[in-house]
């Protein structure tokens, strides 16, 4: 290996080196943007308005401005979104940078409660320019604290037109890099004094690595109705659950289908798709969409939305795959009308005819003007259908183009469907699947790892009907593995009649082997202790409690919704579960000798605190500035009410919470809640540093770290500034062990590079 390295660099051109030493950028300074073919494609399917494609490539060709969305279902929003406005958006109007004047930030106007923002400031403006920068700070503290969210506007769009509640059970079918599936968490949170909503979020990839992303955005939300996934979303196994003492199929009440696509829509921001672009990306695509949003609807329930979307303007991986979709329906889907669903979103209505052209520019209207030679590549699916009553009663029009140049965005597209009635080929045999059902029960005596998913016995030949000979083109690379698995669900097929999962030691070959998901019984012994010491309430579920671990010592102890633990305990060997549950306890070897040998975790202590009836101090705003400014601060430190509550308890882990004061608008509106550690004549908030940043923020007090690292925080109007070197050690100390837990991924054996608090790049 050595010798050909050495060779190699022997061999490089000096071409290539002159390029690698022109400065930082200069790989990307080539890259003209401009391409012939795609002006070409578009100019010929008359996608954009008479007039308008002029300013169409106008904006393709300007960078994408910033947008911010804010997490909506913490009841901080609101504080959050003051903050913004008050402290950060008033310092930024008028200000010019590099001779380039710079906007205020704008609410979108379509999104809901003004809850996201766009503005003109390049990513670069906002880093390099030291007027900004109190803003990156409080952008990149506050999005790894999970209270904001840097997405694309249009990214935004397709959680909205799903109308979710908060028992619904949700499917997101490729859900990296997780964005969107934040969107959806904080949905089904939207009401904060829930702590366990009825329903849930799957989230899928097929990437291994990225699902580590997808866990990454998930944990900071906090949220224990999330479940990350990993598998093939063309042949994602149909799961059971328990229903009233029998197995039953899981259908999903809302499905997200964002698939892979061509990414033309992202020209802004993905300058190299300018450079890359042909059409023949979309017709190798086509055949992978189409069978990733069939299997989609399979696992639709019936009266269920599910969303289609890509970030493509190309009518081959757009219209194409839903009229394609819809005619293999035969009616059990329809397209339902949103367009009064986003208000001030400004849209294109989807097409009726287009036609299809190859890279070398030939162009096609109809199947039956292709070459037998390119049967492989191009597919009748790809072609609007023949008969307009068809056409016309399948209403192309109310899927929804999103064009850049109409409100300063990406480019993208969105369908939504609903579900009438089952799929034709889930029909077919009725009795078979129940027989089969009742049959395997019998024979496993129930054993959820033996029973197979019934209720599509014709799945792979819907999944050959949906792709086609083009499975052949999107066979190749890394979808090889994948296919694998599903020509195993086929073999299954063949001999029982029944669709069964993919093989679960191959998938082990895939990406890293991870720790178990173990639940805790009832009368676990670790309940003792921690029963006694926090008081847990009679209605505490502790069968929702799993650790990572069927020997030893439990390190860390997380919390799932009941409906999640159903779907973990009934298809552990049908599916590869990369993640699930929120953190709601962790060991401490000193915690023995004070009574519990476990510490309550901050990420948890929002689902956790309503079922904990002993250990909680009740705090003011000046006590929580005291506990998050000064490390061990002395309990004499505390206000006289806070200081009394502490002197009655033992030493070990407390809460404190801050209730809001209706007749104090001034300070925060909405409840805090802290872990903490009750020292012998001391007190200390066990907070990781960015939420200490958030907190303190919403308290009034401005946290800015200057580019030495040497902290300083101020009070509003200057009123107070307090050096902070003691208190970034202090919090530098206390990280080390939640950073240490941070890093873990709930104890998964994935080494992560993106642990909870490292700075993120904006």
């Amino acid at each position: 290996m050595g010798k050909r390295s050495r060779q190699r660099q022997k061999n490089q051109t000096p071409g290539r080196d002159n390029r690698d030493n022109a400065g930082w950028g200069a790989g990307y300074a080539d890259i003209v943007k401009e391409n012939k073919l795609f002006e070409h494609y578009y100019k010929e399917q008359g996608l954009v308005p008479d007039g308008e494609f002029e300013q169409f490539m106008e904006a393709m060709r300007e960078p994408l401005p910033a947008t911010i969305r804010i997490t909506g279902y913490k009841s901080h929003a609101k504080e959050i979104l003051h903050c913004l406005k008050e402290k950060y958006f008033k310092d930024i109007q008028e200000l010019e940078i590099d001779g380039q004047k710079i906007e205020a930030p704008q609410p979108l106007s379509w999104y809901p409660d003004d809850q996201a923002w766009h503005t003109n400031m390049s990513r670069k403006i906002i880093r390099k320019s030291p007027l900004l920068e109190k803003f990156h700070q409080f952008l990149v503290s506050e999005t790894e604290s999970g209270n904001i969210s840097r997405q694309e506007a249009v990214s935004m769009i397709p959680p909205l037109l799903l109308k979710i509640e908060s028992h619904h059970k949700i499917l997101d079918m490729c859900a990296a890099p997780g964005s969107k599936t934040a969107q959806l968490i904080e949905m089904l949170h939207a009401d904060m004094d829930v702590p366990f909503p009825e329903g849930f979020v799957i989230a899928n990839d097929v990437d291994n690595k990225r699902c580590y992303l997808l866990v990454h955005q998930a944990k900071r939300l906090n949220s224990p109705c999330i479940m990350v996934v990993n598998h093939d979303a063309s042949c994602i196994p149909t799961l059971k659950i328990d229903s009233d003492g029998k197995k039953d199929i899981l259908f999903y009440d809302r499905i997200l289908c964002d698939v892979p696509c061509s990414g033309d829509g992202t020209m802004r921001k993905n300058i190299d798709v300018w450079k890359k672009w042909t059409t023949s990306n979309s017709l190798h695509l086509h055949g992978l969409q189409l069978r990733i949003a069939v299997r989609g609807v399979e696992q639709l329930a019936v009266g269920g939305r599910m969303v289609y979307s890509t970030c493509s303007l190309n009518p081959i991986e757009d219209e194409a795959v839903i009229a394609a979709l819809l005619e293999k329906s035969e009616g059990a889907l329809e397209l339902a009308d949103s367009s009064a669903d986003l208000p001030g979103l400004k849209w294109m209505p989807g097409v009726t005819s287009w036609k299809l052209m190859t890279k070398e520019g030939q162009w096609y209207s109809d199947w039956s003007e292709v070459p037998s030679s390119r049967h492989t590549q191009i597919r009748p699916t790809m072609f609007p259908p023949k008969d307009p009553e068809k056409l016309a009663s399948m209403h192309l029009e109310r899927c929804m183009r999103i064009l850049p140049h109409h409100q300063n965005t990406g480019g993208f597209f969105v369908a939504v469907l609903v579900k009438k009635a089952l799929m034709p080929w889930n029909k077919r045999y009725p009795k078979l699947r129940k027989d089969v059902s009742s049959l395997s029960a019998a024979q496993t005596g129930g054993s959820p790892a033996a029973l197979m998913p019934t209720h599509t016995p014709r799945l792979p030949e819907s999944a050959v009907e949906a792709g086609g000979p083009e499975g052949k083109v999107d066979g190749e690379g890394e979808k090889e593995a994948p296919k694998g698995a599903s020509s195993a669900q086929e073999t299954t097929d063949k001999q029982d009649g029944v669709c069964g999962p993919p093989a679960s030691k191959k998938m082990r070959l895939f990406g890293y082997k991870e720790d178990p998901f173990v639940f805790l019984t009832e009368d676990d012994p670790v309940f003792t202790t921690i029963q006694s010491f926090y008081d847990l309430s009679p209605s505490f579920p502790k069968l929702n409690v799993l650790t990572r671990t069927h020997e030893g010592k439990k390190r860390h102890l997380y919390m799932v919704s009941k409906e999640l633990r159903n779907v973990l305990l009934n298809n552990s060997e049908r599916m590869k579960v990369i993640n699930t549950g929120v953190k709601v306890w962790s060991r401490n070897s000193d915690g023995e000798e004070f009574g519990c040998a476990f510490r309550l975790a901050q990420e948890g202590i929002y689902t956790l605190q309503p079922y904990i009836r002993s250990r909680i101090i009740r705090v003011s705003v000046e006590d929580i500035k005291v506990l998050l400014t000064q490390e061990n601060p002395f309990l004499s430190k505390l206000e006289d009410d806070a200081h009394a509550q502490a002197k009655k308890m033992v030493m070990g882990s407390i809460v404190l919470k801050y209730i809001p004061n209706p007749n104090a608008p001034a300070e925060p509106q909405c409840p805090i809640q802290l872990c903490g550690w009750r020292g012998k004549t001391s007190i200390r908030a066990f907070v990781p540093r960015n939420e200490r940043f958030h907190y303190l923020r919403m308290l009034g007090v401005e946290v800015f770290r200057d580019k030495q690292g040497l902290g300083q925080k101020q009070g509003d109007e200057g009123k107070e500034e307090v050096e902070k070197d003691a208190e970034e050690e202090g919090a530098a100390e206390n990280e080390a062990e939640l950073d240490l837990e941070n890093g873990d991924k709930n104890g998964s054996s994935q080494p992560k590079a993106d642990s909870g608090n490292q700075g993120t790049s904006s």
